[in-house]
């Protein structure tokens, strides 16, 4: 265990005097739900991307099932995305009827790669997902270009990647349709909760309705059900976290940054691990930092002995198609090198705004003790 005797955990929130006012006020309120702070919150984080319109929902898994709604996806349709991210990602176009076609992934900052995009595009092709890995934008141009010319929509699952920028624009207002999850781990937090931005005004007027039933109202004033939808709404008490969390954002992520960059130079000289890159044309939000054991058969006993020293490490992410359900679905054969690869040898290590020096030095050491230990 730690000096400290104190457990540190992979990811954790960072809430404040600031936060929890923020939350009393509205409970104080006649407010809870549906009211002022949910427009609030949705007009602070479109400003802040650079997009037109935010549409605020209950996670991140919601925002990616309503945006790929509101993209008309269904069971004629593929949509190629990574094999690399949270199986919402894919289980959302599941939900659609839509087939998840998986791209192999890069090595140096675990996005997938845009050169492979490409070759996977058939006349079913609607749609590109792809994921900015850790909070680390994906190549945009490119995959903005590929879309382009073959007429396709760009829906950015950009559950880590808030804060971050693409050549000096926010990630949020690039695409088509971007989303995020406000889960305690990321950016920023409202305990759950996500969101949908973009600049078409049909899109977000599709978004709107579904996350609500699908009730709108009539010339008379009356509630009347147009479509299929869902109740996805969030709260005024999430959204009142949000507006006070989103205001300290840019220092949540200069934190994140600071830890990042200490794991870089702690770990350069251990040569036993392959540690991310960083694009010099973005900025990432930080959210995650993944070494890779050079040998495979080293990553689960250094999993095991972090985790007996008190540092609770993690794993992102299993490949998605290397799950029972989706093995079990069409895609049993399938095989990414650089995806598999990494799959068998990635360890997520701790990354959030309170990490201490001491601690990220602690973790260092471990990591290096393991090797001496079993080289």
């Amino acid at each position: 265990m730690n000096k400290n005797n104190n457990f540190i955990p992979y990811g954790r929130q960072t809430i404040d005097s600031d936060d929890i006012r923020a939350i009393v006020k509205v409970l104080r309120s006649d407010w809870l739900t549906q009211g002022p702070a949910v427009k609030q919150f949705e007009e602070s984080l479109a400003k802040y991307c650079g997009a037109k319109y935010a549409v605020a929902v209950s996670n991140g898994t919601a925002a990616l099932h309503l945006a790929y709604l509101a993209a008309g996806l269904n069971a004629n349709d593929e949509v190629i995305t990574t094999p690399n991210t949270f199986v919402a990602t894919a289980n959302m176009l599941l939900v659609t009827g839509a087939k998840p076609v998986f791209c192999d992934i890069r090595l140096d900052n675990y996005n997938l790669d845009e050169t492979k995009i490409e070759k996977l595009i058939t006349p079913k092709t609607r749609a590109i997902v792809p994921v900015h890995f850790g909070g680390h934008p994906c190549n945009m141009d490119k995959i903005l270009s590929i879309a382009k010319k073959h007429n396709l929509l760009v829906i950015e699952d950009a559950c880590h990647a808030l804060g971050a920028s693409y050549k000096n624009k926010k990630i949020g207002g690039i695409s088509d349709m971007s989303v995020f999850s406000f889960h305690p781990v990321k950016s920023i937090t409202t305990g759950e909760g996500g969101a949908i931005l973009t600049d078409n005004p049909d899109l977000y007027k599709k978004i709107t309705h579904l996350r609500t039933h699908g009730i709108t109202k009539d010339e008379k004033g009356f509630n009347v059900m147009t479509a299929l939808g869902y109740n996805y709404r969030i709260t005024d008490i999430q959204t009142a976290l949000g507006i006070s969390q989103l205001k300290k954002l840019d220092k949540f992520v200069k934190a994140r940054q600071r830890v990042f960059n200490m794991y870089k130079t702690e770990l350069a000289n251990v040569k036993e691990i392959a540690t991310p890159s960083i694009n010099k044309k973005v900025v990432s939000s930080n959210h995650l930092f993944v070494i890779r054991t050079k040998n495979p058969a080293k990553r689960n006993l250094l999993a095991d002995f972090l985790k007996q020293n008190g540092i609770g490490v993690n794993f992102h992410y299993p490949t998605v198609y290397s799950h029972p359900y989706y093995r079990e679905n069409g895609y049993h054969d399938l095989k990414l090198k650089n995806a598999d690869l990494y799959n068998n040898t990635c360890i997520t290590l701790p990354l959030y705004v309170s990490l201490t020096k001491s601690q990220v030095k602690y973790i260092c050491n471990k990591i290096r003790e393991f090797f001496k230990k079993y080289e």
